[in-house]
């Protein structure tokens, strides 16, 4: 999987490398709309610096670009993807080859960051990330308890936890509705070993494999606050950062955001490890993050929207960012806030399976996997009417035969 060979050479490489603040003076408007997270925020200030250039920072992302790049012309010129938001823009026709670009002004680019797909360059990306355990070292060794390997484990260090009440929840975890909620089964799921399709694309989620998700699922929200299904990726972070929560599977992209004295009343408290281990292998999936530049911008913006890019991603921004992400760019040092994700990934964390059909079962799961944590339905009926609504969907998209 190119994911892992993404962090395989994040994990043993260390470059050297030098940039200038921005090489060239921008003069076309470049809009970009990228996640919110910490390493965002600091590729998106670098490429500041070339000027004419605004940022959109919005966890909503996902929902927004696939009609913001249909557009013509397209209302950002760069968008920020990983492994599944990539496949609706591929899909839809909404981005262009980069490889002319690459050519021209991607010479620090190493091959590892070039997401090829049908043998042309569409993505350059920037980063790995993954949701791994992220845990209070303070409470954990004030009780006693060693660090979970298990999701078993974490189980029974919630309750020794909720018994001393040392903390508000126990556990946080990004359960929110829709595509987190989805990415939490996503990530049990293969945990346990399932599979998701029949090789005709037929859902298979129907199984020993996808009920011992659901319910170990449903074990950890009786450590959580009882609002976990708006609990997204920020909500989690503000927990841990205003001292509510003691553990979370949450992603390494805001490992940095709990040593911020600016607003964490944790700093130093929170260390990460990897992501706990359900029956198989740990429950978690492998994602990179990066860039692609729209196909409804003129050359003339496509070409200074990539350079602009080009600027947010070089060691110089890298070294005033180390421990904000697991870089893939020239002069990253990893430190202590990658612990996580290293561990995560020797402990067999699959890549996340994107394609065209895992788009659809995501939302299908998004939409139903509430109606068992919340007790409307039992395991088997939940699964099948997740099922019921991807079979729907795969056929209108001619996925199913």
């Amino acid at each position: 999987m190119i994911t892992k060979l993404l962090l395989a050479t994040a994990m043993s490489v260390a470059f050297a490398g030098a940039s200038s603040a921005c090489d060239f003076k921008n003069d076309v408007p470049v809009k970009s709309l990228t996640a919110g997270f910490e390493a965002w925020k600091a590729v998106t200030d670098f490429m500041a610096k070339c000027g004419n250039f605004t940022a959109e920072l919005d966890q909503e992302f996902r929902t927004k670009q696939p009609a913001a790049f249909a557009a013509d012309p397209a209302l950002y010129q760069i968008g920020g993807v990983a492994n599944g938001t990539l496949v609706p823009l591929m899909n839809e026709g909404t981005i262009r080859p980069l490889d002319g670009l690459v050519e021209k002004y991607g010479q620090q680019l190493t091959p590892n960051q070039l997401i090829k797909v049908n043998g042309e360059i569409m993505a350059v990306a920037m980063m790995i990330n993954t949701q791994h355990l992220m845990y209070r070292e303070d409470i954990l060794s004030d009780l006693g308890i060693d660090v979970p390997k298990t999701y078993d484990e974490v189980l029974a260090a919630a309750e020794k936890i909720k018994q001393a009440g040392v903390v508000d929840y126990p556990l946080g975890a990004t359960y929110q509705t829709g595509w987190n909620l989805a990415q939490g089964f996503v990530n049990m799921y293969l945990g346990m070993g399932g599979e998701f399709f029949t090789p005709g694309n037929e859902p298979a989620i129907e199984n020993e494999q996808g009920v011992a998700a659901l319910e170990m699922m449903k074990k950890l929200t009786e450590y959580m606050d009882p609002e976990y299904l708006v609990s997204d990726s920020t909500y989690v972070q503000q927990q841990f950062q205003q001292g509510k929560i003691a553990m979370a599977n949450l992603w390494a992209s805001r490992a940095g955001a709990m040593d911020n004295p600016d607003e964490s009343q944790v700093v130093g408290k929170v260390k990460m490890a990897g992501a706990p281990k359900a029956a198989v292998r740990a429950a978690s999936t492998l994602w990179w993050d990066g860039i692609v530049i729209a196909k409804n911008a003129s050359d003339e913006e496509a070409e200074a929207a990539f350079r602009v890019a080009m600027n947010g991603m070089t060691p110089e921004m890298v070294e005033a960012n180390n421990d904000a992400a697991v870089w893939l760019i020239e002069g990253y040092e990893p430190g202590p806030l990658a612990q996580g994700v290293v561990e995560t990934a020797q402990a067999g964390a699959l890549a996340y399976p994107a394609s065209s059909q895992m788009g659809l079962m995501h939302t299908a799961l998004g939409n139903g996997v509430s109606d068992y944590l919340t007790g409307a339905k039992d395991a088997a009926t939940t699964l099948r009417d997740i099922a019921t609504a991807y079979t729907t969907s795969a056929r209108e998209a001619g996925l199913i035969k």
